[in-house]
């Protein structure tokens, strides 16, 4: 049937012109998104000239896979800001796909992990990735951190701390990446030590705002530390370590002397767990062939390490 002395096309004629089907005309129609003009004393649908356009529109938005939503939202715009509500309609949907892109992209590196494992690893590495979602969520590595801080530490400094130490998932990962954040998910997620994990001394000592500051004053003193680390450079004094022992010093309330420096060099023990988390997390922003670069646990050891070095020099 073609268009009618009026100018109204039939459903038929309508579909046949748009390539689609009859079956899709009525599906838009029925869910508000191509008005009829009008109906046939038969009770047929007819369309305005209009309708072959709109029609198009429609069936290029849905191919690019936009939800009727979304659809429904371009189509309404009567403001002439159709383009704003389109983009941010796409960008919404580029969004998505992005995300299922990352999860396929960590299944894949998942099973290839599992399958070029030696046979005597495969059931571990199987069970360590299958106890994460893909791509994994960050929120366990934040739950173990906020363990670590003191109670009511300010908020703005607790999230300035998370988003150091919460190390974020590659998008695209090789399966080595899968593994070492498999591990650091159950590392994060393990029981604590028989020993339990008590709250570092400078927590007790400067409460949860003078961990704030010297959290603030930490991550300062990495920063510094950063450039020798990446010259491989021995550990040694320096703007950095001076910046190190100030933030403990002022989180102490006292002032940065070789008497505090000798009882810090004591006092800063090692942390079996904490040195893991690093050293994985360490595999995990490392792509394959490329450099570590320093993270926050490297530049405390390199730290800690000049400040042993210093004391030793003093004492000797």
């Amino acid at each position: 049937m073609s268009a009618s002395d009026d100018g109204l096309l039939g459903i038929g004629e309508l579909a046949r012109r748009a390539d689609v089907t009859v079956k899709t005309v009525r599906f838009y129609s029925d869910h508000g998104l191509l008005p009829e003009a009008a109906r046939s004393p038969g009770g047929h649908r007819r369309y305005g000239p209009e309708a072959l356009d709109r029609l198009r529109l429609i069936r290029s938005l849905r191919t690019l896979d936009l939800p009727l939503p979304a659809v429904r939202r371009v189509l309404a715009d009567e403001d002439g800001a159709a383009a704003g509500v389109l983009e941010d309609a796409l960008a919404g949907q580029l969004r998505a796909l992005g995300s299922r892109l990352t999860a396929l992209r960590w299944r894949e590196a998942a099973l290839r992990l599992v399958a070029e494992s030696p046979p005597g690893q495969r059931a571990e590495r199987l069970r360590l990735v299958g106890a994460m979602s893909t791509p994994p969520s960050t929120e366990p590595l934040a739950r173990f951190w906020r363990a670590w801080l003191p109670p009511r530490m300010p908020a703005r400094s607790t999230a300035a701390f998370l988003d150091a130490t919460v190390v974020r998932p590659p998008e695209e990962p090789a399966p080595a990446q899968v593994l070492a954040f498999a591990r650091l998910h159950a590392l994060t997620t393990g029981p604590c030590p028989a020993t339990g994990r008590p709250q570092p001394q400078v927590h007790r000592a400067a409460g949860a705002r003078g961990a704030a500051v010297l959290y603030a004053g930490l991550a300062e003193a990495y920063e510094l530390a950063g450039a020798p680390l990446r010259r491989e450079r021995r550990p040694h004094p320096g703007e950095a370590l001076d910046c190190f022992v100030a933030a403990y010093a002022t989180a102490y309330g006292v002032q940065d002397t070789p008497r505090f420096r000798r009882g810090l060099s004591r006092q800063l023990a090692a942390e079996p767990r904490l040195d893991r988390y690093w050293e994985l997390v360490a595999e995990v922003t490392t792509p394959p062939g490329g450099r570590p670069e320093p993270t926050p646990g490297t530049a405390h050891d390199w730290l800690l390490a000049a400040l042993r070095a210093q004391q030793a020099d003093a004492d000797g």
